[in-house]
């Protein structure tokens, strides 16, 4: 159960993050370089995002009993792990900077991938 709620409060710090990209990235002048629809996409779609975080949130500190014992569960929980994996994935291969800032941040989604498959794998 500890794990499922370190879980849901990766997810929720996420979110929280998210919600900084308009002030830590700039957004107001950054985005402004870019065409109108283009713009638009990036921020709904960070929007639905931190969405989709807060839901992953919730999901893993509401509900971690129906999470560790029924079918759409688990299906649930490897989602989750599938989409941290993916992310970390995703990392790697667009954003080949050599920074400390990313590669903190994609130690950081190693712990998420980890994090999330043993939610799973415990589950089983």
């Amino acid at each position: 159960m500890v794990l499922l709620y370190a879980c849901g409060i990766y997810n929720l710090l996420f979110a929280a993050f998210h919600v900084a990209f308009w002030r830590l990235f700039r957004w107001k002048s950054e985005l402004a370089k870019l065409n109108p629809v283009n713009r638009a996409i990036m921020q709904v779609l960070n929007l639905r995002l931190i969405y989709v975080l807060l839901l992953f949130g919730a999901l893993y500190l509401l509900f971690p009993e129906a999470l560790r014992t029924t079918a759409l569960g688990h299906f649930l929980l490897a989602g989750t792990a599938l989409c941290w994996l993916g992310r970390l994935v995703e990392q790697l291969f667009f954003l080949q900077i050599r920074s400390w800032q990313l590669h903190f941040m994609t130690l950081v989604f190693v712990l998420g991938t980890v994090l999330h498959g043993l939610a799973f794998w415990m589950s089983r």
